[in-house]
Protein backbone atom coordinates (compact mmCIF):
# COMPACT_ATOMS: atom_id res chain seq x y z
CA UNK A 1 0.00 0.00 0.00
CA UNK A 2 1.55 3.14 -0.76
CA UNK A 3 0.43 6.74 0.69
CA UNK A 4 -2.50 9.31 0.39
CA UNK A 5 -2.36 12.66 -1.00
CA UNK A 6 -5.30 14.87 -1.09
CA UNK A 7 -5.94 16.53 -5.04
CA UNK A 8 -4.89 19.84 -3.04
CA UNK A 9 -1.32 18.32 -1.75
CA UNK A 10 2.04 19.46 -3.77
CA UNK A 11 4.72 16.40 -3.45
CA UNK A 12 7.82 16.89 -5.26
CA UNK A 13 10.01 14.42 -7.36
CA UNK A 14 12.31 13.09 -4.83
CA UNK A 15 10.25 12.52 -1.78
CA UNK A 16 10.40 9.74 -0.03
CA UNK A 17 6.73 8.86 1.70
CA UNK A 18 6.49 5.58 3.98
CA UNK A 19 3.06 3.36 2.97
CA UNK A 20 -0.12 4.34 4.80
CA UNK A 21 1.38 8.15 5.09
CA UNK A 22 -2.08 9.91 4.82
CA UNK A 23 -1.13 13.82 3.20
CA UNK A 24 -3.70 16.30 3.49
CA UNK A 25 -5.19 19.64 1.93
CA UNK A 26 -2.78 22.17 0.59
CA UNK A 27 0.34 20.44 1.90
CA UNK A 28 3.61 20.96 0.74
CA UNK A 29 5.95 18.23 0.53
CA UNK A 30 9.48 19.29 -1.20
CA UNK A 31 12.10 17.22 -2.78
CA UNK A 32 14.37 15.87 -0.47
CA UNK A 33 12.18 15.80 2.57
CA UNK A 34 11.33 11.47 3.73
CA UNK A 35 8.21 11.36 5.75
CA UNK A 36 7.91 7.42 7.51
CA UNK A 37 4.69 4.87 7.25
CA UNK A 38 1.69 5.65 8.93
CA UNK A 39 1.97 9.76 9.12
CA UNK A 40 -1.14 12.07 9.43
CA UNK A 41 -0.21 15.25 7.68
CA UNK A 42 -2.46 17.96 8.25
CA UNK A 43 -3.66 20.90 6.33
CA UNK A 44 -1.27 23.34 5.13
CA UNK A 45 2.07 21.43 6.47
CA UNK A 46 5.25 22.09 4.49
CA UNK A 47 8.22 19.58 5.05
CA UNK A 48 11.25 21.26 3.24
CA UNK A 49 14.43 19.39 1.64
CA UNK A 50 15.99 17.38 4.00
CA UNK A 51 13.35 17.58 6.68
CA UNK A 52 13.00 13.87 8.20
CA UNK A 53 9.57 12.86 9.55
CA UNK A 54 9.69 9.35 11.61
CA UNK A 55 6.92 6.89 11.31
CA UNK A 56 3.54 7.39 13.19
CA UNK A 57 4.00 10.61 13.64
CA UNK A 58 1.33 13.60 13.71
CA UNK A 59 1.97 16.94 11.95
CA UNK A 60 -1.70 19.05 12.76
CA UNK A 61 -2.50 21.86 10.46
CA UNK A 62 0.12 24.45 9.48
CA UNK A 63 2.93 23.37 11.11
CA UNK A 64 6.50 23.72 9.06
CA UNK A 65 8.96 21.25 9.26
CA UNK A 66 11.95 22.67 8.62
CA UNK A 67 15.56 21.66 6.99
CA UNK A 68 17.38 20.71 9.76
CA UNK A 69 14.50 19.69 11.63
CA UNK A 70 14.28 15.16 12.70
CA UNK A 71 11.42 14.06 14.06
CA UNK A 72 11.63 10.50 15.26
CA UNK A 73 8.93 7.55 15.38
CA UNK A 74 5.77 8.52 17.13
CA UNK A 75 5.80 12.54 17.72
CA UNK A 76 3.21 14.84 17.63
CA UNK A 77 2.90 18.16 16.42
CA UNK A 78 0.14 20.48 17.44
CA UNK A 79 -1.64 23.01 14.99
CA UNK A 80 0.39 25.88 14.28
CA UNK A 81 3.88 25.34 16.60
CA UNK A 82 6.58 26.52 15.13
CA UNK A 83 10.41 25.10 14.14
CA UNK A 84 13.13 27.69 13.45
CA UNK A 85 16.32 26.66 11.61
CA UNK A 86 18.48 30.03 11.58
CA UNK A 87 19.45 31.40 15.12
CA UNK A 88 19.80 35.08 14.24
CA UNK A 89 17.67 35.65 10.38
CA UNK A 90 17.88 38.84 8.56
CA UNK A 91 15.74 38.84 4.88
CA UNK A 92 18.82 40.79 3.55
CA UNK A 93 21.49 38.15 4.36
CA UNK A 94 21.48 34.41 3.38
CA UNK A 95 22.07 31.76 6.71
CA UNK A 96 21.43 28.54 5.18
CA UNK A 97 24.78 26.97 5.91
CA UNK A 98 24.08 28.34 9.83
CA UNK A 99 21.03 26.33 9.90
CA UNK A 100 21.01 24.41 13.33
CA UNK A 101 19.72 21.01 13.77
CA UNK A 102 17.12 20.23 15.84
CA UNK A 103 15.99 16.86 17.29
CA UNK A 104 12.59 15.96 18.92
CA UNK A 105 12.72 12.42 20.07
CA UNK A 106 10.28 9.42 20.25
CA UNK A 107 6.93 10.06 21.16
CA UNK A 108 7.41 13.46 22.55
CA UNK A 109 4.74 16.16 22.59
CA UNK A 110 4.67 19.65 20.81
CA UNK A 111 1.37 21.37 22.30
CA UNK A 112 -0.51 24.12 19.73
CA UNK A 113 1.44 27.07 19.11
CA UNK A 114 4.54 26.35 20.57
CA UNK A 115 7.66 27.67 18.99
CA UNK A 116 10.96 25.72 19.22
CA UNK A 117 13.93 27.38 18.68
CA UNK A 118 17.13 25.66 16.15
CA UNK A 119 19.05 23.41 17.49
CA UNK A 120 17.65 22.25 20.79
CA UNK A 121 16.70 18.65 21.70
CA UNK A 122 13.34 17.32 22.63
CA UNK A 123 13.90 14.34 24.61
CA UNK A 124 11.72 11.04 24.65
CA UNK A 125 7.92 11.34 25.65
CA UNK A 126 8.65 14.83 26.99
CA UNK A 127 5.40 16.93 26.76
CA UNK A 128 5.99 21.05 25.63
CA UNK A 129 2.48 22.64 26.39
CA UNK A 130 0.56 24.88 24.38
CA UNK A 131 2.12 28.76 23.50
CA UNK A 132 5.57 27.76 24.90
CA UNK A 133 9.30 29.00 23.63
CA UNK A 134 11.30 26.51 23.88
CA UNK A 135 15.02 27.81 23.69
CA UNK A 136 17.02 25.26 25.80
CA UNK A 137 16.97 21.08 25.29
CA UNK A 138 14.49 19.23 27.36
CA UNK A 139 14.80 16.07 29.14
CA UNK A 140 12.87 12.85 28.76
CA UNK A 141 9.56 12.77 30.34
CA UNK A 142 10.12 16.23 31.04
CA UNK A 143 6.73 18.31 31.06
CA UNK A 144 7.71 22.71 30.02
CA UNK A 145 5.48 25.39 29.78
CA UNK A 146 5.73 28.67 29.64
CA UNK A 147 8.17 31.50 27.75
CA UNK A 148 10.90 30.52 27.77
CA UNK A 149 9.88 27.16 28.73
CA UNK A 150 10.74 26.12 31.67
CA UNK A 151 9.75 22.42 33.31
CA UNK A 152 6.89 22.22 35.83
CA UNK A 153 7.00 18.57 36.38
CA UNK A 154 7.49 15.08 34.50
CA UNK A 155 5.24 13.00 32.57
CA UNK A 156 4.47 9.61 31.45
CA UNK A 157 4.63 7.41 28.49
CA UNK A 158 0.94 7.69 27.89
CA UNK A 159 1.18 12.07 28.63
CA UNK A 160 -0.30 12.02 31.91
CA UNK A 161 1.45 14.18 34.71
CA UNK A 162 3.54 12.16 37.42
CA UNK A 163 2.98 12.55 41.07
CA UNK A 164 5.11 15.77 41.97
CA UNK A 165 7.81 13.43 44.47
CA UNK A 166 11.20 12.03 43.97
CA UNK A 167 11.99 8.41 43.82
CA UNK A 168 9.92 5.54 42.69
CA UNK A 169 6.26 6.91 41.43
CA UNK A 170 3.74 4.97 39.26
CA UNK A 171 1.71 6.72 36.59
CA UNK A 172 -1.92 7.67 37.92
CA UNK A 173 -3.48 5.69 34.71
CA UNK A 174 -1.35 3.03 33.11
CA UNK A 175 0.78 2.50 35.88
CA UNK A 176 4.17 2.86 34.30
CA UNK A 177 6.65 3.08 37.45
CA UNK A 178 9.30 5.66 37.03
CA UNK A 179 12.50 6.76 39.13
CA UNK A 180 12.39 10.25 39.45
CA UNK A 181 15.18 12.68 40.44
CA UNK A 182 15.56 16.13 40.63
CA UNK A 183 16.78 16.89 36.99
CA UNK A 184 15.92 13.29 35.09
CA UNK A 185 13.19 11.15 35.16
CA UNK A 186 13.50 7.29 33.51
CA UNK A 187 11.51 4.15 33.25
CA UNK A 188 12.01 1.50 35.70
CA UNK A 189 13.20 -1.82 33.96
Amino acid sequence: MGHFAHETAVIDDGAVIGAGTRIWHFSHVCGGAKIGRNCVVGQNVCVSPGAVVGNRCKLQNNVSVYTGVTLEDEVFCGPSMVFTNVFNPRAFIERKKEFRPTLLKRGCTIGANATILCGVTIGEYALVGAGAVVTKDVPAYALVHGNPARRRGWVCQCCVKLPAKTGTVACPACGLKYRVGKTSCKPVA
